[in-house]
C-alpha cells in the first residue's frame, strides 16, 4: 500500500476519531440533500401498491445522471494502481475505503465531472479514457450481494450495513481514467477538499486488490460497493483466466 497525499483537513487522521454526538429523525422539510417519496404503482397482478423510496435533490434538471465514480489507475514499473480513499463516513460511524468521485455540476459533462472530482479529491490530474452506461445503485447492488457472500465471506448484516436496495433511485457513472505520473502536476499531488471533508489519498497494487481489501476490512475498515465489485471482477477474471 502505497500513501500518497494526505489532505490538511486531517493532519491527525491516525489519531483523532470522529465522535457522534446524537441522532434523530429529519424533517424531510430540513433535507438538504435527499428527500423521501412514496410511489402508488399497479403490480403486474393488477394489484395497487405503494414504495417508499429516497430521492437526490441535487441533480441538474438538463442531467439524467447524479455523479462519476472514478477507476483512477497510476501506470508504474512495479504495475499499475488503483487509486483509493479512506474517508469518514458518519452514516456508518466508520472511515470508508472508497474510489474517488461526486456530484455532477450544473452543465458538466460526465468527462468534466470526474477530471474536477479527481483534481479536487486526490490532486492528481488525470484524462478520462471511457465513461461506462449510467449505473443504478440497486440494480449494481444486488448484482454484487451473491458475490460478497460467496467470495467474501461477507455476513448478511455486514452487507445490509452498506448497501440499500431498493432504497433510491441514485444512478452515476463510471470514469475510467489514466494518471501520467511523468507529468509535473503529479509530481506532488495535493487535494482541494472543502472543509466538511476528511480524506486520506493512498494507492493499491491492482494484481492484489482482492486480497488487500479483506485485509482492509479485517483491520476495521468498511469497504464500499465499487471497490469491491472492481476486486471481485479482478479476481474472477484471474481465476477464470480471461
Amino acid at each position: 500500500m502505497t500513501a500518497l497525499a494526505a489532505a490538511s483537513n486531517m493532519p491527525d487522521s491516525k489519531y483523532t476519531k470522529p465522535v457522534i454526538l446524537s441522532r434523530c429523525t429529519l424533517d424531510t422539510k430540513e433535507a438538504q440533500w435527499k428527500r423521501l417519496v412514496k410511489t402508488t404503482y399497479r403490480d403486474p397482478n393488477g394489484v395497487q401498491r405503494t414504495w417508499e423510496s429516497a430521492e437526490m435533490q441535487t441533480r441538474p434538471a438538463n442531467s439524467d445522471f447524479d455523479g462519476v465514480s472514478i477507476v483512477a489507475t497510476l501506470n508504474k514499473p512495479t504495475g499499475p494502481e488503483l487509486v483509493l480513499l479512506k474517508q469518514y463516513r458518519p452514516a456508518l460511524d466508520k472511515v470508508v475505503i472508497e474510489i474517488p468521485g461526486g456530484l455532477i455540476d450544473p452543465g458538466e459533462s460526465a468527462e468534466q465531472c470526474a477530471v474536477r472530482e479527481l483534481k479536487e479529491e486526490t490532486g492528481f490530474v488525470g484524462e478520462v479514457e471511457r465513461i461506462s452506461r449510467t449505473l443504478f445503485n440497486c440494480e449494481y447492488l444486488n448484482l454484487c450481494i451473491s458475490l460478497w457472500e460467496l467470495y467474501l465471506g461477507f455476513t448478511r448484516k455486514e452487507i445490509d450495513d452498506l448497501t440499500a436496495p431498493g432504497f433510491c433511485n441514485n444512478n452515476f457513472k463510471l470514469a475510467y481514467v489514466n494518471v501520467d505520473l511523468s507529468l509535473p502536476e503529479n509530481q506532488n499531488p495535493s487535494p482541494e477538499l472543502e472543509e466538511e471533508e476528511f480524506i486520506e489519498v493512498f494507492t493499491l497494487p491492482i494484481k492484489s486488490l482482492f486480497s488487500e481489501i479483506k485485509r482492509l476490512e479485517k483491520e476495521g475498515f468498511a469497504i464500499e460497493t465499487r471497490v469491491v465489485a472492481l476486486a471481485e471482477g479482478l479476481e474472477l477474471a484471474r481465476k477464470w483466466s480471461l
